[in-house]
């Protein structure tokens, strides 16, 4: 008999979610602000933006 697997339901989600669950999860274990998060967030966001416009 084989024995069935609970599959986790984000195992099959977009990757983009799997990262912002983690992102969220890493926020929320370390007890970060959402002011700060949305300000680290639009840092990075300018970042890789710019990381983009290197590559294209």
């Amino acid at each position: 008999m084989t024995k069935n697997k609970t599959q986790n339901p984000l195992d099959d989600a977009p990757e983009e979610i799997k990262l912002a669950v983690d992102l969220i999860y890493l926020l929320e274990s370390n007890d970060i602000s959402p002011e700060v998060a949305l300000s680290a967030l639009e840092i990075v966001t300018q970042d890789l933006k710019a990381k983009l416009n290197q590559n294209s």
